[in-house]
């Protein structure tokens, strides 16, 4: 019977669980607040992973860029961390990414919300004015 997920899927997830909790766990700099692993991207020769993180609470450019080095100066003892959990002949180089995925989302929704209101305004006009 094959196997559903390939080898890099499914080192991809364990990675993304490892992290998530080796970053909440173990960093404690003020500057990166509260991180999400949204999802793992792992090369095909399982040597490099781009990281998509998002951050709580960081709407500015300044802090998340600032969050993101955070992460990536921290890159290298999460690789060890992860190396020593993870029985790999090699553990794949990290880089961390800003997901902007939700943040569009969030500006979709506004949007959206935004449209049906003057919709909602222009299907039912204030009475007042067929008088």
């Amino acid at each position: 019977m094959p196997r559903e997920f390939s080898r890099p899927q499914r080192v991809a997830e364990q990675l993304q669980r490892d992290l998530a909790t080796l970053v909440q766990q173990e960093l404690k700099d003020p500057r990166l607040g509260m991180v999400t692993i949204a999802a793992v991207d792992l090369s095909r020769d399982l040597a490099y992973a781009t990281i998509y993180v998002t951050f709580l609470g960081r709407d500015s450019e300044a802090e998340i860029k600032e969050s993101l080095k955070v992460l990536q100066g921290a890159a290298g003892f999460l690789r060890t961390m992860v190396g020593k959990g993870m029985r790999m002949r090699q553990t794949p180089h990290l880089k961390f990414k800003y997901d902007e995925a939700q943040a569009r989302g969030r500006n979709l929704t506004s949007l959206i919300d935004q449209a049906r209101k003057r919709d909602t305004e222009n299907a039912n006009p204030d009475e007042t004015d067929s008088e």
